[in-house]
């Protein structure tokens, strides 16, 4: 009887046991597994499969695994990623938003979700509802790129700008900046100023058009590295590879142009070191609950050219 009896309590004293272990995994409704959700614009722009390639890259050394999205700057897509890293029992979302506006509405749900948003690249036009918003110094990087610009037009001649998508915050920070150097030139003259939507394909169409009405143009001042290089694609089709480019990203893509002297210039966004630092925070937070720095955080620009070109590879110093 006495052995009988061992054996039941034995046994009951296991079950609790597997219950209690059972209750402490999936009582608390968390999962077993850590997750943090990547999502970004398309990854056919190497800055956006620089900065999701970093960023899984990173979470996976911490532990987690990685959901790795592409919204394609369509605000509706991502709502529905961020449904689907809400059902999926993410810890985390970094994001490369469709939107500032567009996407308070996804930040805000996924936080009311218990999910912590740190975006990168891109800010949203609200406060307090993502954990952090990391982005690159879009203005001061703009006033390198735009100096560089001057100077290698000697301060005078007719030039373009291209800009990216208008709904963009950092469109608008960038011509900003560009326009805080180049308007205290009055040598210098605006022909043409035109959106082509941060797309190479588009800017190589945009220069062809601007290219028959301003054949005199000596420079173009693109808003992004895929704009620059459809502009530099424009002027040589159009036997003008002597007119000054100036990109902004630091594409490795630009940084071969620039090698091969057909592009002058970019500016450098550190994509890969923001990502990471953005991964780190979330695990800050994740394990803390704070991410010991403040919400909107800026990260300076470098100026890439000739000289210095061989000192950078994917979006970073070598």
């Amino acid at each position: 009887m006495v052995t009988r009896y061992c054996m039941i309590r034995f046994c009951a004293v296991a079950l609790a046991g597997c219950l209690l272990a059972l209750g402490c995994a999936c009582g608390s409704g968390q999962p077993a597994k850590k997750i943090m959700a990547i999502i970004t614009p398309s990854h056919e722009n190497p800055f956006f499969k620089a900065e999701a390639d970093s960023a899984a890259a990173r979470a996976k050394e911490l532990g987690y695994d990685t959901l790795v999205y592409t919204h394609d700057d369509d605000a509706h897509k991502q709502d529905e990623l961020f449904d689907s890293a809400i059902a999926n029992h993410a810890s985390a979302i970094i994001l490369d938003n469709a939107g500032a506006d567009a996407s308070v509405g996804a930040v805000r749900k996924a936080k009311a979700a218990g999910i912590p948003s740190f975006l990168i690249d891109r800010e949203i036009n609200a406060n307090g509802i993502a954990a952090a918003q990391i982005v690159s110094n879009n203005y001061q990087g703009a006033t390198l790129g735009a100096q560089e610009f001057v100077n290698l037009l000697g301060k005078k001649g007719a030039y373009v700008e291209l800009v990216g998508r208008e709904s963009d915050t950092n469109a608008g920070i960038r011509t900003q900046g560009y326009h805080e150097v180049l308007d205290r030139y009055p040598a210098l003259k605006s022909v043409a100023r035109q959106s082509a939507n941060w797309s190479q394909t588009e800017a190589f169409q945009k220069m062809e058009t601007i290219i028959q009405g301003h054949p005199e143009i000596q420079g173009v001042l693109a808003g992004n590295d895929t704009m620059a290089l459809g502009a530099a694609a424009a002027l040589k089709a159009a036997g003008m590879s002597k007119v000054i480019v100036v990109g902004f990203d630091g594409s490795p893509d630009v940084l071969a142009a620039i090698r091969a002297h057909e592009i002058q210039a970019t500016v450098l966004q550190p994509a890969a070191r923001i990502s990471r630092l953005a991964v780190d925070q979330a695990h800050r937070f994740l394990t803390t609950g704070s991410t010991g720095a403040p919400e909107k955080q800026s990260i300076d620009c470098e100026l890439v050219n000739p000289a210095n070109v061989d000192q950078f590879g994917v979006f970073a110093h070598k």
